[in-house]
């Protein structure tokens, strides 16, 4: 048996407000050209399908493309929620689309019930464990005194194990959404953290061949049978040297045999510059950078006027911007009262633009700040 582990499609998502429809329908697209080229009998997505528990039709329809496209190219998927899904949307006619080849694992009391796969040695049974919110979970199990994420997984495991002690020879892959210690973070991963803890142990999942997680963005290794797939597209800025690319696991009759790593394809690179915004503009060494997604850094003395408007008239997926001026800003911060005392209204306007931009008003803005400020005394008065 052969299968394919990926995780944290986030579809819906949007970069530094820029969509990401068209980058996550090629990526997805990808893998069901990976399972007809690999021969792979089941994908599995431990979690995050959507990026938000309500996601518009536009992402409905490019995940659904995508399950289709799997599907279409000969694999089975098994499917579990992440905590960005919700579990009762994700799961809706679940019965009906496992009949299609579809299995929906997103109920806490079907935790314990596989989807089996038969080939020459016998059952994989795969398990799904929905992402648990430690404070529901612990009394929809049945185990009160449970805290954390350590508890509710260790009671999911617990009731896995019993199930699998009645299929004898059967070998076992458990898909779980949950951050294990040893997982390096990414930017962008909403926190799971309850009662400032949210990491497990590995230690938790023992006893079963193969355990694909997910929630890091980050592809990962943390035992031979314990893995993180990451995310199929970078989702921040941080993970722009990540590799992103998913497990290729395979099983023989005694168990887990191989696990390959398989890297996706770019849609759009990440890149980050840094500089004058003159030279940005012009140099054409940076031309290279045009297709990219870009986290731009000016460090000019003062702050570009416009910068972001005449940054993307060049480079068009410009979604970042940062004023770093060379040498550092000017002088250590005032707290507020310290900043005003003694000083005129129109005195505290000039030092606030100096202060945001690392120079002072002009002859024509230094007007207009008059024009306002005897405009809001008048205003005052006439109250």
């Amino acid at each position: 048996m052969r299968f394919l582990h990926t995780s944290d499609w986030h579809v819906g998502r949007t970069f530094h407000g820029a969509d990401l429809l068209a980058e996550q329908e090629a990526v997805l697209g990808h893998l069901a050209d990976l399972v007809a080229g690999e021969a792979i009998d089941a994908v599995l997505v431990a979690g995050d399908i959507y990026d938000r528990a309500v996601p518009s039709a536009e992402a409905v329809r490019v995940a659904t493309k995508a399950v289709a496209r799997i599907r279409a190219a000969g694999a089975q998927l098994v499917v579990t929620p992440g905590n960005h899904d919700s579990a009762p949307r994700l799961g809706a006619f679940a019965e009906f689309a496992a009949a299609g080849g579809l299995h929906l694992r997103t109920t806490v009391a079907g935790l314990a019930e596989p989807v089996l796969f038969e080939d020459a040695g016998g059952s994989v049974a795969v398990y799904g464990i929905p992402y648990l919110e430690p404070e529901p979970a612990r009394h929809a199990l049945g185990v009160p005194e449970a805290r954390g994420h350590t508890g509710v997984l260790t009671e999911a495991m617990r009731r896995i194990r019993a199930d699998l002690e009645t299929r004898p020879g059967a070998r076992s892959l458990v898909l779980a959404h949950a951050f294990v210690t040893g997982g390096e973070p990414a930017d962008s991963e909403r926190t799971i953290a309850v009662g400032g803890v949210e990491q497990v142990p590995g230690s938790v999942f023992d006893g079963v061949d193969y355990v694909a997680l997910g929630h890091l963005h980050g592809p990962q290794t943390l035992a031979e049978h314990l893995r993180y797939s990451g995310s199929p597209l970078a989702y921040s800025f941080s993970e722009a040297r990540q590799r992103k690319s998913v497990w290729l696991v395979d099983f023989d009759e005694h168990g887990l045999r191989e696990v390959r790593r398989h890297e996706l394809p770019v849609p759009r690179a990440l890149a980050t510059l840094e500089g004058e915004i003159e030279d940005l503009l012009a140099n054409p060494e940076h031309d290279v950078h045009l297709g990219h997604f870009l986290s731009v850094t000016v460090t000019d003395r003062v702050r570009p006027v416009d910068a972001m408007r005449r940054l993307r008239e060049r480079f068009p997926y410009a979604v970042h911007l940062e004023w770093e001026p060379a040498g550092g800003h000017a002088g250590a911060p005032l707290r507020y009262a310290e900043a005003v005392r003694g000083r005129s209204d129109i005195e505290v306007s000039r030092s606030f633009l100096d202060d945001c931009r690392g120079a002072p008003p002009t002859e024509r803005e230094e007007l207009l700040l008059f024009q306002a400020l005897e405009a809001a005394d008048r205003g005052a008065l006439a109250k």
